[in-house]
């Protein structure tokens, strides 16, 4: 454009001068009218031969023309820009550039470009153009100029000739135009170039399409005939009108999509006749390849799964009410469920072998059949069965909602996919469809199942409870019913004698190697209770070692432990009748809670739990967001949330299932066991205790202790306990391999509630035990304080106290001679050991500490009142420091030296009663010494000791007056 206009002369004609026209001439500067972002919008609408023909007009035009964004986002519309590639052939062509860098100019298209010439990069032959010549009469460019280098040939200068109008030139290169769009290469700076090459190629077919009529007289249909070419092309056409932004390119771009349709309209036509004449590998396979090259398949995808016959054969595969008994609502044949699915299998596995024999590997045409199959098929199946059985029973729904979801899963694992690609994808969109297929019962499920739990766990329980209610109903009504009211009131001095006046006949001992035995000699001691006499338990038989562990009691909780006692052996007075049942509920301690119950509810749980955690198996394994090639797969769980959703209530369910079962467990049976046998253990009296074998006296020589001595509550308490470890281990041993061995919990959550429950139910069970040892210890203590009061002889520390003179210098003579323990002694330690040692294994180690402790700490306050009550000799001390050596020896079995020191100190204590009553003083000097008790005993508390010395009154005197100074006077 030029910068210099003609300026008018003003008065007369110009002057003859030759320099005159310059001279008048005035400079004008150039501006342009429109903001470049105008004129780059502008060229938006512009055909690409006008662009070019624009180019033409200025460099600043061509520059913008010329930009490679431009045809960069035009290749991008086509589908054939990569730009992973462009950057590797620039990293590539710099490369190479870099190490055959020459000191002279590049040249480029075989020109060297003057200084000075910003091209920005690009490459054409146009800069080198000739500017037009001005004529007077006005600008008429009338040449034509092959531009050969930028891949648009044959483009006319001329403004008046359309770019869309008949083709002229040579005709392009058919074959050559079947894959121009595959063999496009993404260069940068070369953009325009390859777009010119596509243009050229497409761009006759493409103006032809447009300005076709019918769309059988288009030339691609001319020059090409096999359906597959014409596809080929028609897609490539279609795309190409993607790129095609220039005015009224909407019109345009419809016209090419009428002929694609009326393409594709005439392939489903003889994909439909293929389909009919069931012509797999001759028309369905060919006329399919030909619609998915043409875009993608979705039509012969569709036709394929509406034209399916197993749609139409969807009753005889299996009725969902085969699988209801109409007599029984409880009852579901989840064979026939079974049988269904397998059926349905085999269907489908048909017609995917037909759609892997008709498509090629990159269409996905099984996804959409399936996905049809879950909606016409399993969706109508499944609800129609649960919907029923909903209505009928809680247990069949819950039986019938995990077994069809199993059987479900089963039926996505037995399809045969083949070797595809889209094999992931299908498995994944498998799951999801069976997964909507049970949405709407998945709420529901949860709640009945935690529902028909509780409801069937409280009935356990219940049903156990009723049974102990009722056996107890029965045994004191068996007992009862012999008693004569009348005969009784008169007889009621004679039978408070026999059975609170005499308490050693009152209750049997029970071995303590079994003291929950039954039989024979369990009916014998009913039998010698009911009726007031004194049955010998020593006649029972033994068949294990007497410091043994006792045997377990009965756990199923259905046998009364006198519930064989006949009604022959019924007792004949209330008084006797009563004692009777005080016994029989002592007894039945063991049976406060059943190891059967607790089974039965971890299996109902256990149940619950597994049909729970179905649910999570393909949910933890769907791929968030999937898709098939082609179309989106729509369904209603493709999102993250919706996917925690059914994982989070899946695991919920399991959880809240374990949760009831504690609950119940817990709450329901082994806490009110607990408290039921702690009233028990309350109520335990040893003087009412039956046949303790007590040591006699014969012939002034004691009996030696019968084996089997046990408090019978306590030893049943603590086979209680044991029952409540192994319960609380079977919890342990459940949640561990049900809920997180599968992943359904997590231990090391503090917030999860499952094990928020799970030590809550251990923080009760510690409770109720340390309640129960607690009173256990105190009912321990009365037996050891009974044993003591009822079996130590006046003369076992006192030989020959009560006896004459002369008797009495013999027994002290020979109760010089023997050291040996007292039968007392002997019993009280096997009474507390035995005790202790019931717990070893079956409770926690710091419990088991603070329980040994608590009984040593009691038994050193019990053996020390114990010898405030008796007269010591100094004969008789030994037979004390014997006794006292072997509390000492049981304490050291107990490995706590805390405890030690008592019975250190009472074995020093017991010195005192060793001195000779002439050596006053010394004893004096050893009730003092405050260092030599460790400060367990005072002084003061030593003298009470010293008090109980069968001589004290011969050395009172002395002995005050060594310790305080009696008798003295100050000078």
């Amino acid at each position: 454009m030029s910068n210099f206009k003609r300026a008018t002369v003003a008065g007369g004609a110009p002057r003859k001068d030759v320099l005159g026209t310059l001279r008048e001439a005035q400079i004008l500067s150039f501006k342009l009218a429109l903001p470049v972002e105008i004129l780059s919008l502008v060229l938006e609408f512009l055909t690409p031969h006008d662009q070019i023909r624009f180019a033409c007009t200025s460099r600043r035009m061509r520059d913008m023309v010329y930009d490679d964004a431009r045809w960069v986002r035009k290749l991008k519309l086509m589908g054939c820009w990569n730009e992973a590639a462009a950057a590797a052939r620039k990293d590539e062509a710099t490369s190479k550039r870099n190490q055959a860098r020459r000191p002279s100019e590049v040249k480029r298209s075989g020109e060297v470009l003057p200084k000075g010439v910003a091209l920005n990069g690009l490459n054409t032959s146009i800069s080198s153009h000739p500017k037009p010549r001005r004529q007077s009469s006005g600008f008429q460019a009338t040449a034509t100029r092959e531009i050969k280098d930028d891949g648009f040939d044959f483009a006319s200068l001329s403004p008046t000739v359309d770019d869309y109008s008949p083709v002229s030139g040579p005709p392009a290169n058919n074959t050559a135009a079947l894959d121009v769009l595959k063999q496009a290469r993404s260069i940068r700076s070369g953009s325009r170039q390859e777009y010119g090459r596509i243009h050229n190629a497409l761009g006759p077919y493409y103006r032809d399409a447009v300005r076709s009529k019918q769309p059988a007289s288009a030339r691609v249909f001319r020059a090409y005939r096999d359906p597959e070419q014409q596809a080929q092309m028609l897609n490539q056409l279609a795309r190409f009108a993607k790129a095609d932004t220039a005015e009224d390119w909407e019109s345009r771009g419809r016209k090419v999509e009428e002929l694609v349709e009326a393409f594709e309209e005439a392939m489903t036509g003889e994909l439909d006749a293929g389909f009919k004449a069931g012509d797999v590998d001759g028309r369905i396979r060919k006329y399919s390849r030909v619609l998915v090259t043409l875009n993608g398949g979705r039509k012969a995808v569709e036709q394929f799964v509406v034209q399916n016959t197993i749609f139409e054969e969807s009753q005889k595969i299996g009725d969902p009410m085969d699988c209801v008994s109409p007599t029984n609502p409880d009852i579901i044949y989840l064979i026939e469920v079974q049988s269904f699915f397998k059926s349905l299998a085999d269907a489908c596995n048909r017609q995917i072998a037909i759609a892997e024999r008709a498509f090629p590997e990159s269409v996905d045409a099984i996804t959409p059949f399936l996905q049809k199959v879950g909606k016409d098929i399993i969706d109508p199946y499944v609800s129609t069965l649960l919907n029923c059985l909903h209505e009928r029973s809680t247990e069949s729904y819950v039986r019938a909602v995990s077994g069809t979801y199993e059987q479900a899963l089963r039926f996505t694992k037995s399809l045969q996919l083949g070797k595809r690609q889209s094999r992931k994808i299908v498995a994944e969109t498998l799951n999801i469809i069976i997964l909507n297929s049970f949405a709407q019962h998945i709420e529901t499920y949860f709640k009945e199942e935690l529902e028909f739990f509780t409801r069937n766990s409280d009935a356990e329980v219940s049903s156990w409870e009723r049974r102990m209610v009722e056996q107890d109903a029965s045994l004191e009504s068996m007992f009862m019913s012999s008693v004569n009211r009348q005969a009784d009131k008169r007889d009621f001095l004679s039978s408070f004698k026999k059975v609170v006046m005499m308490p050693v006949n009152v209750l049997p001992a029970f071995p303590m190697s079994n003291p929950f035995a039954g039989g024979s000699s369990r009916a014998a001691a009913s039998k010698a209770i009911a009726n007031g006499e004194n049955h010998d338990s020593s006649s029972q038989p033994s068949s294990s070692h007497p410091n043994s562990r006792p045997g377990t009691p009965n756990t199923t909780g259905s046998q009364h432990p006198q519930a064989i006692v006949n009604q022959s052996e019924a007792p004949t007075t209330e008084l006797a009748a009563k004692a009777a049942i005080m016994k029989s509920r002592l007894e039945g301690i063991g049976s406060l809670f059943s190891l059967e119950v607790a089974l039965n509810l971890v299996h109902m749980a256990k149940a619950s739990i597994e049909r729970c955690a179905i649910f999570t198996r393909s949910i933890t394994s769907t791929q968030r967001n999937s898709t098939s090639n082609g179309d989106s797969v729509v369904t209603s769980i493709t999102e993250d949330e919706d996917n925690r959703r059914f994982e989070t209530e899946a695991k919920a369910g399991c959880e809240a299932v374990f949760l009831q079962l504690l609950r119940t467990l817990g709450t329901r049976h082994v806490k009110a066991g607990f408290d039921q046998a702690v009233q028990h253990l309350s109520r335990y009296n040893p003087r009412a205790a039956t046949n303790n074998l007590i040591s006699t006296k014969k012939d002034n020589d004691v009996q030696p202790a019968q084996p089997g001595i046990a408090v019978a509550p306590l030893v049943m308490f603590l086979e209680l306990v044991n029952v409540g470890d192994l319960i609380q281990q079977m919890l342990d041993v459940f949640f561990e391999q049900e809920l997180v061995a599968t992943r359904l919990t997590d231990r090391n959550d503090f917030l999860n509630p499952a094990a928020k429950e799970k030590k809550r139910f251990e923080q009760m069970l510690d409770e109720r035990v340390a309640a129960g040892l607690n009173k256990g210890i105190e009912v321990l203590m009365a037996e050891v304080e009974f044993i003591a009061a009822t079996t130590q002889d006046a003369e076992d520390y006192n030989p020959g106290g009560s006896a004459a003179n002369g008797a009495g210098d013999e027994a002290r003579e020979k109760a010089m001679m023997d050291i040996s323990t007292t039968q007392t002694a002997v019993r009280i330690v096997e009474v507390v050991s035995a005790h202790t040692r019931m717990l070893v294994g079956s409770t926690d180690k710091n419990v088991l500490d603070v329980f040994n402790q608590e009984v040593g700490l009691r038994l050193f306050a019990t053996v020390c009142k114990h010898l405030k009550r008796q007269r010591i000799s100094v004969a008789g001390s030994l037979r004390l420091i014997s006794d006292t050596n072997l509390y000492f020896s049981y304490i050291q079995t107990l490995k706590n030296k805390d405890l030690l020191q008592y019975f250190v100190a009472l074995r020093e204590l017991v010195q005192i009663y060793l001195i000779s009553p002439d050596d006053a003083k010394e004893l004096a000097v050893i009730i003092a010494d405050n260092d030599r008790f460790k400060g367990i005993f005072r002084a003061e508390e030593v003298y009470e000791y010293a008090e109980r010395r069968a001589d004290w009154y011969q050395v009172k005197g002395r002995v005050e007056k060594a310790m305080y100074g009696i008798g003295c006077v100050v000078m």
